[in-house]
Formats: structure tokens, C-alpha cells, sequence
């Protein structure tokens, strides 16, 4: 046992202390081959990436083996390992916590950096990949360095100690075991264009080619992004026992600021590969997305946040909150040198236009982005310079997101029908007619079922004229090309588009029409509420792993039982509920076991009761963004040659030169329209 003990923490260590050098020696020789002119030296980088990855692997195979044995010889198995957690989430455990939710940070970073290098192995004489090589190293560095250092899971344990074990609300639901990982990959893969961004601006190669080499990198970064939050509300919704799917928590906050950002920067992109423009304002982004995912990690692991997110204090959060100031300077300081370089060849030509609806896109995400930023660090700020705590909590971000959420549904609406540099009046009310007619009717459905509310409505209205629009799109290409023509850009971002709407209008039922109540039940006495019938018909004890049960059986609509229930975790001396719930298409069951009077023992219960409607659209709706965003990933019937693979010549004039036979201002017939 012993032995073993020591080979986990000996080779653990090894691990982190191969990928810290890896990482380093690659930095280090990549920029000496660059500057030296040393193709073979250059050549290696890619061998340096695969050295980081089995260094990673490594780290996080002894960190498992750890935990399935219980090897409580290391400090960081006696927080979160326990003999009486299930075999299933003593795996998750090792993300459960600081030190191991950095070493798994580790390992998708040097996923992507050894895949980068795969991806590159025949360019690695190219200076740009060269500096992007160097960008990605340096960012490994620093978090092999950390996890090495002050937040390394392999120091050695107490000789006397208490096994803790994970958060109970991190081991009693299945979700733990992908939606950190995933969430992750959408974190850690915004370092993969961030890093070609930083390399574009070191050899002044600012035209759309380094865009190009990351647009999928980007896509499927983001991709991973938004199914982590999703399976996070999910979670939320499943385990929490409050029947909601986002609370504007700090540390949710935290994953969605660079999700808007990436979403920005995903449609403002298109821009700039077809008509050359809004370049700063593209890498901007990019630089705030990776920024952000650097700060949310900080507010997350500093202590400064009380949530089920946080991981606690620690020095770490030193570390990270430096990381973030360097990194912030130095990519204002490159965008500043390059900045005579920047300068945009195209113009808008008409509000009325798509490169027009992208840029007001931008501005509203931007806007979005801001109002959560500031309702999430502004009690942080109070706090640290007049030592006094604010709440900001949901009617804030409530009042101000919400009309923030109808202009982007509005804008939908009106930008998949927008041709490239200027659109007719004509042009307007013959694309937008049929869009318009179908929100007509989404809002009379609407009425007709009882909905009220001007907000509820106006959200309903605008997600069938949204809706309209991408159905027009998806029609019109499968009409010319079959089920082909939803492959590529144009068509694969109209089915995200169709999920986000989906994800919008369920929100906007679930958060206006949920009707709730406290039942106090008795044995065979049924109990309406809601359109619902409600009857206990008892309440039994069990035992499990981690401590005994108290369960509601209730049968809801004379159909079905289902289990509300309480658990004792006796490790942490914790009363953890647990949601039962009847999902359907129209609207969910929802309920939660309040408690029992001890007297009565199995013949009375309090049961509290949601009815939330289209819930179930919310996790569809992601289902779909997740299939558009495959179908975006890869090229359409209709490829466009690329408008420049370094940067465009510029006139006099200041216009354009096209270098191209498929110049970057032809304006493009349809199908092709609107993009995500």
C-alpha cells in the first residue's frame, strides 16, 4: 500500500514536472527558431506539445488511480475522497475542488496544444504558426507551473485526518461527470484563436488569414462553451432542488461573460473575412474572451465568491489575477504597435445591410456583456475599497437583460434576410413577409392559450418572426440542394439559430408562467393544485452509500409515482434534498420533499410543487444549437475562396483591391444569407 501510495505521488509529480518543461523548452526553442531562422529547430514544437500532453496524462492517470483506491497518503484524496462515495463520483471528485479542477484545466490545454501542433505539422516553418506555438506554450506553462506549485494536487497528506469527500451536491447527480469537462473544453479551447490572434499581431499578418486557420477551432471552442452552461442549468435544475436553470450566481456569470463575447466574435467575423472589416474590434474580442475565461477561473478559485461553483481560497488566485493583468497588457500594448496596420479597407454602406446588422449584433452583446460584468464585480469592488458588502441580485440583471434578449431575438429576425452592402425596400418586404406572418401567428397561439404580459408576448412574437427567418433560409437551400444544402456556414448557423429560439421562448414561459405551491399531504388523500392531483401514498426510509433516505412515494395524476428525497449524508452531517420530476413536452411536474412530521411517520409529507412550462425546450433547444453548429463546422455547396490570405492592398481611395475572382463585396444571391 505504501508503495503504491508513493508511485502515485512520485509519478504524478513527474508528470506536472514534464509538462512544466515541455512547455518551457518549447516556448523557449520555438522562439529562438523563429528568430535564428532554424527550420529544423522549428519543427520541433510539435514534439514538444507531445510531450506536454503525456506529461498531462500522466498527472491525471495517477490522480484517478488515487482516488479509485483511496490512496489517502495525498493530501488532496483526504478533501475529497471518502470510502462512502460511490466508485462513479470519486472519478468526478478529481474536478471537484481546486487542485484537481486545474489539473484537469492542465490536461485539456495541452489536449489542444499537442492537436494544434498535429493539425500544423507541415507548417511549422511558418512564422505565424511559430508564434502561436510560443502564445500556447506560455499559457501551458503557467498552469503547469501553478499546479506544480501552489495548487498541486500530489502534496502529501495529514498522517491523522477525516475523510471529507466531494460537495454533496457533486455526487448525486450524473452531470457532474461531463459538465465541468465540457465547459472546460469551451474554456480552454478560446486559447487555440486567442493565441493565432497574438501571433497575427507579432508578424503583422492582420488580414483574414489567421482567421481562417482558427474558424473552426473558434466554432467548436464555443460549441463546447454553450453545451457546458447548458448542461450546468440542467444540473442546476435537476439537483438544486429550486426548480430554476440559472440564478445569476457570480461563478454562472463568470462562464457566460466569454460566451458572449465568442458569440460576438463569431458573427463579427464573418465581416471581416467578406469585406475586410472591423479587425480591431475582432481581436478585441478574441483578446476579451481568453481575458474572461482567465478572470472567471480567478473569481472562482480566489475565495473572494460564496457559491457551489467556488472551490475556496487558496494562493492560486494571486497567480491567476497576475496571469490576467499580463496578459491584458501585452495584447493592448500589440493591438497598440500594430495599430497603423489595423486600419479597415471596407465602410458600411447602409444601415440597412448585413455587415450593418452584425455590427448593432456586436454592440448588443457588448452591451449584454457589460451589464452582467458590472452586476458581477461591482459588490467585489464595494467590498474591497470601502469594506462593506451589496447584493446585486436577479432583478437587476432581470430588468436590464431583458430588453438586451428581445433586440437580439429582433435582430435575428431581420439579419438572416439582409443582402451584403445594401438592401431595397422591395427586397425587404418580399423576404420578410412570410418571417413576419409566422410571428403573427406564434404570437395568436400565444393569446389564445391564456398567455399575458407585454414582455412574455413581445418574446413569443419576435421568436416566431426569428423563427420565420431561419425556417426561409433553411427551405430555400434544401430546396436547390437537398439535405446537402444545410451543410456549411450560412445554413448549419440557421439551425443554431432555430435552438437559441427554441432556448429564448421556453425561458420566457417557464420564467413568467411557473405556478408553485406548498402541499401539505396525507396518505390516500388526494390534493389538487395547478390541474394536477397530488396523492402521498407514503413515506419510506432507505439506506444508501453515503447515508439513509427519507422518500415521498406520490402519485400525480392517478398516472405515475414519483420520489421526492431527502438524504442524510453522514460524512458531512448534511440534509440534501433531491427533486423529483415529471417531464413532458407542454410543461413539467416538479417536486420537492419540504419535510414530514416525525409523529405521523409514513402518513403525512410537505410537498412543494412547481408547474413550469416548454422547460423541456431549453434542453432541446441545445440539442439543435449542438447540430447546427456541427453542420456550420464544414464547408457548404457554395465555398467562397478566401478574400486574402495575409492582408489586402489598399487604394488611394481607400478602397479595396479584390484579390480574387469572387471579389469581397459581390453581393451574394440567395440561399446564402445570414450566418452564425
Amino acid at each position: 500500500m505504501l508503495l503504491a501510495a508513493s508511485i502515485n505521488r512520485a509519478f504524478g509529480q513527474a508528470g506536472l514536472l514534464l509538462v512544466l518543461a515541455a512547455a518551457v523548452s518549447g516556448a523557449a526553442s520555438t522562439v529562438y527558431a523563429i528568430r535564428s531562422g532554424n527550420r529544423k529547430l522549428l519543427r520541433q514544437g510539435p514534439m514538444y506539445a507531445a510531450l506536454g500532453l503525456f506529461g498531462a496524462v500522466l498527472a491525471v492517470a495517477m490522480m484517478q488511480r488515487a482516488l479509485i483506491t483511496r490512496d489517502f497518503s495525498i493530501a488532496y484524496v483526504q478533501q475529497v475522497g471518502s470510502p462512502n462515495t460511490p466508485r462513479l463520483y470519486n472519478i468526478a471528485a478529481m474536478w471537484s475542488a481546486l487542485e484537481g479542477s486545474i489539473l484537469l484545466w492542465l490536461l485539456i490545454l495541452a489536449g489542444f496544444t499537442a492537436a494544434v501542433g498535429w493539425r500544423f505539422r507541415r507548417r511549422t516553418d511558418d512564422p505565424l504558426v511559430g508564434w502561436a506555438f510560443v502564445v500556447m506554450f506560455v499559457v501551458l506553462a503557467f498552469f503547469a507551473l501553478v499546479s506544480f506549485g501552489p495548487a498541486t494536487p500530489f502534496g502529501a497528506g495529514a498522517e491523522t485526518f477525516a475523510p471529507g469527500g466531494p460537495n454533496p451536491l457533486l455526487q448525486n447527480h450524473i452531470l457532474v461527470l461531463f459538465h465541468p469537462p465540457i465547459l472546460y473544453l469551451g474554456y480552454v479551447g478560446m486559447t487555440v484563436p486567442f493565441a493565432f490572434a497574438i501571433a497575427a499581431l507579432i508578424t503583422g499578418r492582420l488580414g483574414e488569414g489567421w482567421l481562417l486557420e482558427t474558424r473552426r477551432w473558434a466554432l467548436f471552442s464555443w460549441a463546447f462553451l454553450t453545451i457546458g452552461i447548458l448542461l450546468g442549468a440542467w444540473w442546476s435544475y435537476e439537483v438544486l432542488g429550486w426548480s430554476g436553470v440559472w440564478a445569476w450566481d457570480p461563478v454562472e456569470n463568470a462562464s457566460l461573460l466569454p460566451w458572449l463575447t465568442a458569440t460576438a466574435y463569431i458573427h463579427s467575423v464573418l465581416v471581416q473575412e467578406r469585406r475586410g472589416m472591423l479587425r480591431v474590434w475582432n481581436l478585441s474580442l478574441l483578446i476579451s474572451t481568453f481575458c474572461l475565461t482567465i478572470l472567471g477561473t480567478y473569481l472562482t478559485r480566489s475565495g473572494i465568491l460564496s457559491s457551489v461553483h467556488a472551490f475556496g481560497d487558496g494562493p492560486v488566485g494571486n497567480y491567476l489575477l497576475a496571469f490576467f493583468g499580463v496578459v491584458l497588457a501585452v495584447s493592448l500594448g500589440l493591438i497598440a504597435w500594430r495599430g497603423d496596420r489595423l486600419r479597415s479597407p471596407g465602410t458600411i454602406d447602409s444601415p440597412l445591410s448585413r455587415e450593418a446588422a452584425f455590427l448593432a449584433n456586436n454592440v448588443i452583446f457588448a452591451l449584454f456583456a457589460f451589464v452582467v460584468f458590472l452586476g458581477t464585480l461591482f459588490p467585489l469592488l464595494v467590498e474591497a475599497f470601502q469594506d462593506r458588502r451589496i447584493t446585486v441580485g436577479e432583478p437587476y440583471f432581470d430588468r436590464l437583460t431583458m430588453p438586451i434578449g428581445l433586440l437580439l431575438l429582433f435582430l435575428m429576425a431581420i439579419a438572416p434576410v439582409l443582402p451584403w452592402r445594401k438592401a431595397s425596400s422591395e427586397l425587404l418586404r418580399e423576404r420578410l413577409f412570410w418571417p413576419a406572418v409566422c410571428g403573427v401567428i406564434v404570437l395568436a397561439i400565444a393569446v389564445a392559450v391564456g398567455a399575458t404580459g407585454w414582455a412574455p408576448l413581445v418574446a413569443f412574437g419576435l421568436g416566431g418572426w426569428a423563427a420565420g427567418a431561419s425556417l426561409r433560409q433553411v427551405v430555400l437551400a434544401t430546396r436547390r440542394n437537398g439535405w446537402r444544402g444545410l451543410v456549411g456556414r450560412a445554413n448549419g448557423g440557421m439551425i443554431v439559430h432555430l435552438g437559441v429560439i427554441l432556448i429564448a421562448v421556453a425561458l420566457a414561459a417557464s420564467n413568467s408562467y411557473t405556478r408553485s405551491g406548498t402541499l401539505a399531504l396525507e396518505a390516500g388523500e388526494p390534493v389538487a393544485f395547478g390541474g394536477h392531483t397530488f396523492e402521498l401514498q407514503g413515506v419510506v426510509m432507505e439506506e444508501t452509500s453515503v447515508g439513509p433516505a427519507t422518500i415521498a412515494n406520490v402519485l400525480v395524476d392517478g398516472e405515475q409515482v414519483y420520489r421526492p428525497r431527502i438524504t442524510l449524508y453522514t460524512d458531512f452531517g448534511q440534509n440534501i434534498p433531491t427533486p423529483s420530476v415529471r417531464t413532458g413536452l407542454v410543461k413539467d411536474v416538479y417536486l420537492t420533499l419540504e419535510g414530514r412530521n416525525s409523529e405521523s411517520l409514513d402518513t403525512e409529507a410537505t410537498i412543494r410543487v412547481f408547474v413550469k412550462p416548454l422547460i423541456v425546450w431549453l434542453w432541446i433547444g441545445g440539442g439543435i444549437m449542438a447540430i447546427g453548429t456541427l453542420l456550420a463546422a464544414f464547408p457548404g455547396s457554395r465555398r467562397r475562396r478566401p478574400t486574402d490570405p495575409v492582408s489586402a492592398p489598399v487604394t488611394p481611395s481607400g478602397a479595396r483591391k479584390p484579390t480574387t475572382p469572387d471579389a469581397p463585396d459581390t453581393p451574394d444571391p440567395e440561399p446564402e444569407l445570414a450566418n452564425v
